[in-house]
């Protein structure tokens, strides 16, 4: 598999085979990927894998709080009063999502247990968590993200799936209190790891992308 094959595959994928991943192979993804880039090679990001009997642990504590409220967010995953066209773009999002799972809007119970599947990392056997040092700016969040992306596709050649989990990032004390984290360092995502679920209708999901003109220009080609 190429590059190119990766990124056409790579999807968010919201359900898994129970089959394990081998603590190995986890390793080895995580391990290759930090040939990341980052601004001065300053390598901020930190992960956490979480398997087998802490990942069931981690998830019962999570699903109480969940059930409890929320906690302070380590930051908002979208800015307050979102604008077009990005409010569109997320809204039809929600909408594609939801119909392939036959939720309509009006079923708001249905939906919010639908989130909480997050809890339950949609299935996947293999937890990750990404943080990094909390005096650290935007350009070092960009950092952690460019590592998580390059998790992604080598998780692809693989043959495993992943789905990004910015929702975590709304249960920092939850997860940061289990993992012994440091008052140093701030949750940025979490991440799902494993097998996609071929049959599951939700993975027939493909986000819509605009047209190369809506977002490029290019100039003395």
């Amino acid at each position: 598999m190429n590059v190119s094959e990766a990124v056409e595959r790579r999807v968010s994928v919201r359900a898994f085979r129970p089959d394990p991943v081998s603590g190995e192979v986890v390793r080895a993804i995580l391990e290759a990927a930090h040939r990341a880039p980052s601004g001065g090679n300053l390598q901020p990001w930190r992960v956490h894998a979480l398997a087998g009997e802490p990942l069931a642990q981690l998830k019962a504590l999570a699903m109480a709080k969940l059930a409890a409220g929320l906690e302070t967010p380590e930051y908002d995953v979208y800015p307050p009063d979102l604008w077009d066209p990005f409010r569109t773009r997320r809204y039809v999002c929600g909408e594609d999502l939801y119909a392939t799972i036959q939720i309509p809007r009006e079923d708001r119970g249905a939906r919010l247990r639908q989130l909480a599947r997050n809890v339950e990392f949609f299935g996947a056997p293999v937890g990750l968590f990404f943080f990094l040092d909390r005096k650290l700016g935007p350009p070092q969040w960009s950092d952690v993200g460019m590592y998580m992306q390059t998790v992604m596709l080598l998780a692809i050649e693989r043959g495993l799936d992943t789905c990004a989990q910015e929702f975590w990032a709304r249960l920092p004390q939850t997860v940061g209190d289990f993992i012994g984290l440091p008052g140093d360092h701030m949750l940025f995502s979490g991440m799902a790891l494993g097998f996609r679920d071929e049959a599951a209708p939700i993975n027939s999901l493909r986000t819509r992308r605009d047209p190369f003109e809506a977002f490029a220009q290019m100039r003395g080609f």
